[in-house]
């Protein structure tokens, strides 16, 4: 038998095989390049999107509260020996004994003022309770507001109606990493409730009730708050470099608030973006007088989510 002689071998050159592996990690280069680039801008879009969610989470908290400021129970009729309405004396702040921290005015709004004491912190004249300090001489934050609505409580045998005070304020965060210009702002919630019994027929706030909390941390992070008052025509309340307060000039205007534009920012927790902006950002808010900075260059996202709240029950 004739052996069969093999003329023609398939395969590749050694030059063959290094061009195919070249090509294919070129190719898979490109395509880790593409992966990167898309994950990166999926992990900014995701991040941005946490951010106002929990912005926004916190606006409705604070809308709804809002909403509330000056609403008063009513019970209606009854056999029940249960007073009909709210019966609860009425503090203005300016009586004899009483100060602006005594008030139930349904809403004030101290504007640049950082931190709130509750009214049974501040009973004592003598005490000398430590006034909050911005983290740079430059930071516009931030605006506080009190809010006072009623409620009742018919399983309550001794005081069934009840008043309500919410305080939103920021105080200062220390960022931790060595650098103040880091250095934060965090929103605060107290809430304070109205006793006035035949125990107690005076009347004060307490921060003290089983419902009651004081410098509860809400949201950190804060850049800036900011809250404007407008009557019913839509005129600005700010008057005389203040709103409508228990002792100014213009407190009547404190029942023709039926208006409160309210603007919160808050900023990344790690730096967002991967280059310094070119030019200086900055601040927006609704004064035009309200930031007066020299402007922004870090790397940190910053959102600002603005509402406009109708309050409901003031005026009623």
């Amino acid at each position: 038998m004739m052996k069969k002689k093999l003329t023609k071998i398939s395969g590749v050159t050694l030059i063959e095989l290094l061009v195919g592996v070249a090509v294919t990690a070129i190719m898979m280069g490109a395509m880790f390049a593409s992966y990167t680039a898309v994950n990166s801008s999926y992990k900014q879009v995701t991040d941005k999107a946490r951010i106002s969610s929990s912005s926004r989470d916190i606006v409705g908290m604070m809308m709804r509260d809002i909403r509330l400021a000056g609403y008063k129970y009513y019970y209606g009729r009854n056999d029940e020996g249960i007073p009909p309405s709210d019966n609860l004396t009425h503090i203005s702040g300016l009586e004899q004994g009483r100060g602006i921290i005594d008030t139930h005015d349904p809403i004030i709004v101290f504007r640049n003022t950082l931190g709130y004491y509750p009214a049974d912190f501040a009973v004592d004249p003598d005490s000398d309770l430590p006034i909050p300090q911005k983290n740079r001489s430059t930071d516009t934050c931030c605006d506080s507001i009190s809010i006072v609505y009623g409620d009742f409580d018919k399983n309550d045998p001794i005081q069934k109606y009840k008043r309500y005070k919410i305080s939103y304020f920021a105080l200062p965060i220390n960022n931790e990493d060595g650098n103040p210009d880091n250095d934060f702002y965090g929103v605060y919630k107290t809430k304070e409730s109205w006793i006035e019994n035949d125990e107690n027929t005076f009347g004060n706030w307490t921060s003290k009730c089983t419902e009651c909390y004081t410098n509860q941390l809400v949201r950190s992070h804060l850049v800036d708050m900011e809250f404007l008052l407008f009557d019913g025509n839509g005129h600005h309340l700010w008057k005389n470099g203040d709103y409508p307060l228990p002792n100014n000039a213009h407190r009547s205007d404190l029942y023709n608030i039926k208006q409160v534009d309210m603007s919160l920012m808050f900023r990344s927790n790690k730096e967002f973006y991967k280059n310094k902006p070119k030019q200086k950002q900055f601040l927006k808010t609704l004064s035009n007088d309200r930031y007066s900075g020299l402007g922004l260059d870090d790397r940190y996202l910053r959102d600002n989510v603005v509402v406009s709240i109708a309050t409901r029950n003031i005026g009623r």
